[in-house]
């Protein structure tokens, strides 16, 4: 049974700490069906299949792509009193999100926030009965854990839980899924226990592409089963961390240890919209998380810089580390790209950054360094595509 399907206490899931890389449930998948292998947060995780990263980013867009994202971190708050109320309350000290407000069946996006206001992790966080449910990046689990156990008030426990996770991505996501499981009354960010193929999942209706789609919590033992039957359908495809990359930079999403860290606050982030209005200045449960003086000063004078999203000329991607300046013969840098690469769905390359924040208006040129020249590029609004969530 899966555990964050069930009410029961979980089984605590053991970190790697060896240098051999760990596996996840599908590893014998991604082999069986030609995966190249790479090592990524301590995991053998595939970067790309036969079909290429190419092709896997665009069936993504047009159909349907299938992602194990077993490597994330599942993180059950059980509260000694049973009442999900008492675990939102101790969350609300270390994330500035509205999760007493939070119903039944629904996740928030929150960031992690540290005493300065810098971004420890971003995640998701699920509201079930008796419970929540974190999902947090893989790099960060430990840590994140280790935060939650010192932070958290003892009768809130908190476990890292074993299992797979698994993304199904894409227009064609939902008759895919909705094949094995009722979940078409499922909106955007819904969060349904369900039986696959008579093994207990958790759904949620959300991803990491901007597109419509599902991430399943299965059973370790049940995980290759349900990832083989989903792949079995015509409009599935196998994608890799290659693609997966290319859909969330034109999606303008960050990815935590390259756009968003401990150094960066969520208002510079562009990230103040998870901040929820109870959790404001005037709310009704105004600050109280960790980092909140550097946030709320920032919401009320405005960050020193800002990230933006960048379109650059010609054909050339701008990779992450780039300087970027002013003007073509400047001297010293104004900001730096985080993220960059070429965008299959826009057609050219995409790239976001941190610029001053008189710089950041949509339309502003700036220049990147590239091998020794500096090559033009200007402030693009995020995302680069149209986000495809059911809303509705």
């Amino acid at each position: 049974m899966s555990p964050l399907a069930a009410g029961a206490s979980p089984p605590v899931a053991a970190v790697p700490e060896s240098p051999q890389l760990a596996r996840t449930p599908l590893h014998a998948l991604h082999l069986r069906h030609g995966a190249k292998m790479v090592p990524f947060a301590g995991y053998a995780m595939p970067v790309q299949y036969p079909a290429g990263l190419l092709k896997e980013h665009l069936h993504t867009r047009a159909a349907a792509g299938l992602f194990d994202v077993s490597h994330m971190g599942q993180i059950v708050l059980t509260p000694c009193s049973g009442e999900a109320d008492d675990a939102a309350r101790a969350l609300e000290a270390l994330i500035p999100v509205d999760l007493l407000g939070l119903p039944e069946g629904r996740q928030r996006y929150g960031l992690l926030t540290d005493a300065d206001g810098g971004i420890l992790d971003d995640l998701m966080v699920a509201r079930l009965p008796g419970r929540l449910v974190a999902v947090v990046n893989a790099a960060n689990k430990a840590a994140d854990l280790a935060h939650l156990k010192r932070n958290l008030p003892e009768d809130v426990a908190a476990e890292l839980v074993p299992g797979g996770l698994i993304a199904l991505q894409g227009p064609k996501a939902a008759d895919v899924l909705g094949r094995f499981a009722d979940i078409d009354a499922m909106r955007f960010m819904d969060v349904r226990a369900v039986a696959i193929l008579g093994a207990p999942c958790l759904v949620s209706r959300s991803g990491y592409t901007g597109e419509d789609g599902f991430e399943i919590a299965v059973p370790e033992d049940r995980a290759e089963e349900i990832a083989e039957a989903l792949l079995a359908d015509e409009a599935v495809l196998p994608v890799g961390l290659g693609a997966r990359d290319s859909l969330r930079l034109e999606a303008g999403l960050p990815l935590h240890g390259s756009d968003i860290d401990p150094g960066t606050s969520p208002v510079e982030a562009g990230l103040a919209w998870a901040i929820s209005p109870a959790r404001r200045p005037g709310g009704a449960r105004a600050g109280g998380f960790l980092g909140s003086e550097r946030i709320f000063s920032e919401l009320a004078s405005g960050p020193a810089r800002r990230r933006v999203g960048l379109r650059p000329e010609g054909r050339a991607p701008v990779r992450a580390g780039a300087p970027l300046f002013a003007d073509e013969n400047a001297g010293e840098p104004v900001g730096h790209v985080t993220s960059g690469g070429f965008g299959p769905s826009v057609g050219a390359p995409v790239a976001m950054g941190f610029v001053p924040t008189a710089l950041a208006a949509p339309g502003t040129r700036l220049f990147a360094e590239l091998r020794g020249a500096r090559l033009p590029l200007t402030v693009s609004p995020l995302p680069f595509v149209p986000a495809g969530f059911k809303r509705g």
